[in-house]
């Protein structure tokens, strides 16, 4: 499984990270989501165990060093993850 994701679904992820760009500024900024969804790759749509549905938590902006955006620090959507999964 996906170390990242295997780490949201065991609820020790408490935050995905979204470069803070044009992009990102659209989808997130002045908007209220009620869900949000996480997918480990491409699943079948009825491949539940490679799906998280949770509640949309919001976002807070941060500044991160990560291997993942390269090795100088950069700022970030940080949205919220929560281990409580709707149905």
């Amino acid at each position: 499984m996906g170390e990242y994701f295997a780490a949201m679904k065991a609820g020790l992820k408490p935050f995905e990270y979204r470069l803070d760009n044009a992009y990102w500024r659209r989808r997130l900024i002045g908007r209220d989501y009620e869900q949000l969804v996480i997918t480990w790759g491409y699943p079948a749509r009825s491949d539940m165990s490679r799906r998280l549905i949770l509640p949309w938590l919001g976002y807070e902006m941060q500044t991160i060093t990560h291997p993942h955006f390269g090795d100088k620090p950069v700022n970030v959507f940080a949205i919220r993850i929560s281990d409580g999964v709707c149905e």
